[in-house]
């Protein structure tokens, strides 16, 4: 435990203003994320898979950093997708998929003027760009998109594919890593690509599949499917709720997981408030990227 969080918060060092505002494009980013039940946890797994890749490539301290936050803040734009859509359990059809294209600009007019948004822009509007140029929303091509645009977009591709959906369930690492062997040089960064693919056959990337913080496994709704959120700093007997039919869990002891309790909140369901402790140390960990 840091010491710091020993001491009375009167008596605790002040945050730096680039530290706060930086806190708090990573709390906008938890409550976007909140508003999606299937994919509790995707923002800090495309984080870490971010920051691997990109001391793989032998990026400065500050870039990895760079990167790692904007593999956490790209997709602030779903925050003007419906909900509708984002919790439907089908696939989506043609027009809905539309307007999931649409998020990359939504999340750019999102950052707006924010004074960090530079540091979070090319990975937010140009993560689904692909070297093909069949990528959205302007089809740039090869060099022409950004690094962190490249990394994010690879990371990202392999953790919607190694996570559950209603109709599907997430692939194996082996098969996510399979697809990227192929499709190199198409729809992802040939040179990233291949060690992104050093990291996976190296078990590089295993102790992140399927978790939603470091050493805490991601727990589903038994009724319905969603992701059930579970806070580093829950303790066991702690009430937890799925956000899409509102059952409530009790975190039980050390290895149990979540327990249903045969009960139902949705007024504590639906509260959104972000892992204050997640977000400081996010914090901590890309505060190299302010310099």
């Amino acid at each position: 435990m840091k010491w710091s969080r020993l001491l009375p918060a009167a008596w605790r060092p002040a945050p730096q203003p680039r530290q706060q505002l930086l806190a708090s494009l990573l709390q906008l980013a938890w409550v976007v994320e909140a508003r999606d039940p299937y994919t509790g946890g995707h923002l800090w797994r495309v984080a870490q898979f971010s920051r691997l890749l990109a001391q793989a490539a032998g990026l400065s301290e500050a870039e990895v950093a760079r990167v790692a936050l904007g593999g956490f803040l790209h997709d602030l734009g779903k925050i003007a997708i419906p909900d509708a859509i984002l919790g439907k359990k089908e696939r989506l059809n043609d027009e809905e998929y539309a307007v999931i294209r649409t998020h990359p600009e939504s999340g750019l007019r999102l950052l707006g003027t924010h004074p960090l948004a530079q540091l979070a822009r090319d990975a937010v509007l140009l993560h689904h760009e692909t070297p093909d140029g069949n990528g959205y929303p302007y089809g740039l091509r090869r060099d022409a998109i950004p690094l962190v645009a490249r990394i994010v977009g690879i990371c990202d591709a392999f953790d919607a594919m190694t996570s559950s959906r209603p109709y599907r369930a997430g692939m194996p690492i082996a098969k996510a890593l399979s697809i990227i062997r192929l499709e190199l040089g198409r729809q992802f960064d040939a040179e990233l690509g291949e060690l992104f693919l050093t990291l996976g056959d190296g078990e590089a990337l295993a102790h992140i599949v399927g978790h939603t913080d470091e050493g805490i496994p991601l727990e589903r709704c038994l009724a319905c499917g969603p992701t059930v959120v579970r806070p580093r700093e829950a303790q066991t007997g702690d009430a937890l709720y799925c956000p899409a039919c509102h059952s409530e869990y009790t975190l039980g002891p050390a290895g149990a997981g979540i327990l249903p309790s045969g009960r139902q909140d949705s007024v504590r369901a639906l509260s959104i408030a972000p892992d204050a402790a997640l977000i400081e140390r996010l914090v901590e960990q890309h505060r190299a990227a302010l310099d």
